[in-house]
């Protein structure tokens, strides 16, 4: 049974120190693929240095929405250009209303990410998109940018606005916190199979809020997916990890050949 984890933040300060127990920890429950998001320059440095260690991160690199910086967004562009072909996705970018409150704010969080969508469509990469507080705005956006390929993590919207994206051809990636949100719960029984991802959102969004999350807990995403859908855990692995070796090109290597070696509200990343 292979498990991939559609967004975490591998290259975040707490897991400087035993990052590779932590992969371990992944692997062993059967996780065969990370997609490791950035939020700034810095830390798509550090994605990459990473994913140039472990072959079981895929790096995804991008810019936080809290980041209202045209000339930041256009170093994280070029950024993403240079690297095209080691790049599974283009993210973390998106909408955040949770923490941008003035319009005139909002409106250089729109510019930026309308930056990054048009760039996926001419890179042919897929957006790891962010839309806390914001999912209806965000779906619409995406939709008006043209957007195709198309993940929405973590989405705290309505089911609705959820829908909105199914039609459009999107998919919705679901975090461990699903144990412990009626939001998300609600979301699950009204997205399709075949339209699920699994994420960790590793460090935050896990099970238990006071503790760190980390990538194994996507088993704990999966076993919420197969309870809320009435189908095996079995199945919903296939499933979303065909989901997404389909969004990500076929990034993701077969079950067992890959090795560690070789946020609803404030906590959201």
């Amino acid at each position: 049974m292979m498990l991939i984890d559609v967004h975490a933040h591998m290259a975040d300060e707490t897991f400087a120190a035993d990052l590779e127990a932590v992969l371990e920890a992944a692997a062993a429950v059967g996780v065969g693929g990370i997609v490791t998001v950035s939020e700034d320059v810095k830390d798509a440095h550090r994605v990459l240095e990473l994913a140039g260690r472990f072959p079981i991160l895929k790096p995804c690199l991008g810019l936080y929405p809290d980041r209202l910086d045209l000339d930041l967004a256009e170093a994280m562009v070029t950024l993403i250009r240079s690297h095209r072909d080691r790049l599974v996705g283009i993210g973390e970018v998106g909408l955040d209303h949770w923490v941008v409150k003035e319009t005139k704010d909002r409106e250089i969080q729109a510019q930026v990410f309308a930056k990054f969508i048009a760039l996926s469509q001419e890179l042919d990469l897929p957006l790891n998109v962010h839309s806390r507080s914001a999912g209806r705005h965000t779906v619409q956006f995406l939709r008006e940018q043209g957007a195709r390929r198309v993940l929405l993590h973590a989405f705290d919207g309505k089911a609705s606005a959820a829908m909105e994206g199914i039609t459009a051809g999107y998919y919705f990636s679901i975090p461990p916190s699903v144990v412990r949100s009626q939001q998300k719960q609600k979301l699950l029984r009204h997205l399709p199979l075949d339209r699920l991802l699994l994420e960790s959102d590793s460090p935050v969004l896990g099970p238990d809020p006071a503790a760190r999350n980390e990538p194994k807990n996507v088993l704990i995403s999966c076993q919420a997916v197969a309870s809320a859908k009435g189908v095996p855990v079995e199945e919903v692995a296939r499933v979303t990890t065909e989901n997404a070796r389909r969004l990500f090109s076929k990034a993701f290597v077969p079950a067992g050949s890959g090795s560690p070696d070789g946020k609803n509200g404030a906590q959201e990343r």
